[in-house]
This record gives C-alpha cells, structure tokens and sequence, in this order.
C-alpha cells in the first residue's frame, strides 16, 4: 500500500470512529431505549418522536370503545384511557426501554415507559387506576396491579365492559367484566357495548369493516379513507381510526380502491 492510500485510509477510519461515537450513525436493528417528550396516542401506545410503543403487558380500551359506568350509563372509556395515560405523562421527558416486537400491533414494538421522576412504569400505573388489563406476552410487572384494580372496582373495572381484545375482533359473545355487570340484562349490555352505529371519536374518520377477504393479505379488516369511492358507502363501520398508522397496527389494510397513483 502506497504511503498516500495508507493515510486516506486511516483519515476514513478515524471520521467513522468519530462519527459512531458521536451518534450520528444509526443502528440497523431496533432502539434499545428512547427518551424524549411523549404523547399518549390511545390508552396503551406512546409516540416519542416518529416512534410509537405499545405498552408492554398493557390492553387499554380502544379509541372508539364504549363501556358501561356503575349507574349504567354508556361511556368513552378509550378515550378516558388515554387522558388518564396523558396526565400519568403530564407533559414529562419519558425513557421507554424496547422488550421486543408486538405481532400483534403490525410493526410496533412493545415497551416499558417511566416518565421522568416516577418509580412505577406508566405500564403499571395506567393498570393500577383501572384503565387497562394485563395482556401476555408481557415483562412489565404489571400483574399485582392488575389484581388490585380488579379486586378495589377501579377504572373501568367499576361498571362493564368487554375485553379490548374481544371489541377489536368484534366478538359480541365474549365475557362481560366488571362489577356492574347484571346477568338478566345481558342482552341489552351487548347492545350497547357493540352499537350498531359506532360514534366517531373526535379527529378519528378513518373507517374499518371487519372483513373475511381481507384475511388473504393476513388482515382482519379494511379501512376507508375520506375520499375513497367506498368511504361513503360505509355506512356501518365496526371500527374508527385515527391515523392509517393506527388501522394498520390495528390489523387493518387500506382498501384497494383508495390506492394512490404511482
């Protein structure tokens, strides 16, 4: 080697050396642990920047879900389960460590958060008000919190409800939970926990229909965009989406006729 390529060379060693210590040169596999300012995306997801987690071992009540309170009157539990998320976050830095990917959530991975001064992970805490279930796989230690929030009525767990796994799959049949739950009017706490005409939860227009075909891509659903030939003439959708981000972590594929033009 010539003495001029040997020192073209070293220089190119030390600016990589230089650079990956700096940081400036991203890892090909996921992020270990991210800090930074959070936003509760629903009840059991944080973005922090361009990255959204759920959170490991937490199943919160979706956006759109309703649930029954302890007087019998129907609620928004999703959204209740995402501001009481925002105010565990009240606007503080939070360290969300990666424990792997969530199959089940598209191409999301799970996480544990703590927000800036607390102990206790938002996993735990956001279980421990009653506003989420303990959902596998899981390594958050969450589930004495989630005994406690069964045991003390707390959150959701004061009324009924069904599971968020059972709301999202449309499975009408699935157990009622709860304190408030009365077996002679199961019937009609079905209905109103699986309306026939699902309210739009505020700036979420995307539209979802459950949908057999769309099993073949290996979805559980399709979703309809606002200006899509088939948005209008879903009339009845089962689910309401508040990012195409969202619908297809949800499981959801966009509908072929609201593709774009290449």
């Amino acid at each position: 080697m010539s003495f001029q390529k040997f020192v073209a060379a070293t220089r190119a060693f030390a600016l990589v050396s230089f650079l990956a210590w700096s940081g400036f040169l991203a890892s090909s596999g996921p992020v270990s642990a991210l800090t930074g300012a959070a936003t509760a995306r629903d009840g059991n997801s944080v973005q922090l920047g361009d990255v959204t987690y759920r959170l490991d071992g937490v199943d919160a009540p979706e956006l759109d879900q309703v649930c029954i309170d302890n007087k019998a009157d129907a609620w928004t539990c999703g959204i209740e389960a995402r501001d009481q998320l925002a105010k565990l976050i009240n606007k503080r830095t939070v360290r969300c460590d990666d424990v792997g990917p969530e199959k089940s959530f598209g191409k999301r991975h799970r996480a544990i958060c703590t927000a800036e001064g607390d102990k206790a992970s938002l996993n735990e805490q956001l279980i421990k008000l009653g506003f989420a279930l303990a959902r596998e796989p899981m390594k958050a230690n969450v589930k004495p919190a989630a005994t406690e929030a069964k045991t003390t009525a707390a959150g959701i767990w004061k009324g009924c409800f069904v599971a968020p796994q059972d709301f999202r799959s449309g499975k009408k049949d699935g157990a009622l939970l709860g304190t408030a739950c009365r077996p002679d009017r199961d019937k009609e706490i079905r209905a109103v926990l699986f309306p026939e005409e699902l309210t739009m939860p505020p700036n979420c227009s995307i539209k979802g229909k459950l949908a057999v075909r769309a099993r073949v891509t290996g979805n559980i659903g399709i979703y309809h965009l606002r200006g899509c030939p088939s948005y209008p003439a879903t009339t009845t959708p089962d689910r309401w989406f508040c990012s195409e981000d969202d619908a297809q972590a949800a499981g959801f594929r966009m509908a072929y006729n609201c593709r774009r033009p290449r």
